[in-house]
């Protein structure tokens, strides 16, 4: 059977004071790549459905045409309520983009397919911003998800660099390390992830691969 992974993107377009912003296109699209090489069964959804908002800056870089290529597929996402049958999927990855941490936080309905994967002991998988998705999962018995356990995002000090850190809403590093996880952070802009169990994360863009093979480790 083959695996099926649910990726999650932002449609979060706007940060505070009206900065552009969206999903970083290659923490989507190298993760991609190397999931739909094996064969995996890949749904892209996202809170609001349609068309996923890709911010400029990550176009800017020199990626592969195959990670571009990849865009096609944020053509039409679907909408995170509509997807009710959640035992279907074996892993779920938040690729991140500045979006998420405007439309992710305090999704409801991300926060119940995350617990249930993770308590199924289903892969729960993010890089970057994409940990945004993780802090206000509570698990069932109403501790957060993150509690305890040893994980990595985007840093503070990352945040700072880019100067963007004035137009978020928190800082992500901070709050994942004030719901109680030991939070493990490297130098800037280094290809640094985590592994705790089932929970899988990395530090930034730099990380998208290493994460996505950890998470294609997990289902061999």
């Amino acid at each position: 059977m083959s695996k099926h992974i649910l990726m999650v993107v932002t449609t979060a377009d706007k940060m505070n004071e009206d900065h552009e912003t969206g999903l970083w296109l290659s923490e989507f699209g190298e993760a991609y790549v190397e999931f739909d090489k094996l064969g995996y069964d890949i749904t892209v959804a996202s809170p609001l459905g349609g068309k996923a908002p890709v911010d400029e800056r990550s176009l800017q870089g020199d990626d592969p045409q195959e990670v571009l290529d990849t865009a096609k597929y944020l053509e039409n996402t679907v909408k995170l309520d509509e997807i009710n049958d959640v035992s279907k999927f074996d892993a779920i990855f938040l690729p991140g983009g500045h979006g998420t941490m405007f439309d992710m936080p305090e999704n409801d309905k991300l926060q119940a397919i995350i617990r249930d994967l993770y308590e199924s002991g289903k892969v729960v998988a993010a890089v970057c911003h994409g940990p945004a998705g993780l802090v206000g999962v509570k698990l069932s018995d109403g501790t957060p998800l993150v509690k305890g356990k040893t994980v990595t995002s985007f840093t503070d000090a990352e945040e700072k660099e880019t100067t963007l850190d004035q137009y978020m809403p928190f800082l992500l590093e901070s709050r994942l390390r004030e719901l109680g996880a030991n939070f493990e952070a490297a130098s800037n802009w280094s290809d640094h992830l985590e592994v705790d169990g089932n929970l899988i994360t990395g530090q930034n863009p730099q990380s998208t691969i290493s994460v996505a093979k950890a998470v294609t480790k997990q289902l061999a």
